[in-house]
């Protein structure tokens, strides 16, 4: 059995997390353990891919999880090439302005 990586809290730590595209239920996902730990729910239109909510358990806040999830989320946007993003919801856009570095695959 593999353990997963803890802090000195027990919580698991940001290596810890999986993202994981959810298309079926228009949304990105993040787990650890078996267990969702949150998720960017998205609407698709066109070449538009537009972020409309993210959600992170209570349990799992404060612990750079929101990071993870839009992180892998945008990775696997630019992996398809063909979307461009449309950050509508707080958390994405605000995540974005703080990393210029990702700002690639957003919309004109």
């Amino acid at each position: 059995m593999t353990q997963q990586p803890t802090d000195g809290a027990g919580q698991p730590t940001t290596e810890a997390f999986e993202v994981r595209h959810a298309p079926e239920e228009n949304r990105y996902e993040v787990w650890a353990a078996g267990e969702r730990a949150g998720f960017a729910a998205y609407v698709l239109d066109g070449d538009r891919i537009t972020f409309t909510h993210t959600e992170v358990a209570d349990r799992f806040e404060g612990q750079g999880v929101g990071s993870v999830l839009v992180r892998g989320a945008l990775d696997d946007v630019r992996r398809g090439a063909r979307l461009r993003v449309v950050a509508e919801c707080p958390f994405v856009a605000s995540w974005l302005e703080r990393h210029p570095d990702q700002q690639d695959v957003l919309a004109d």
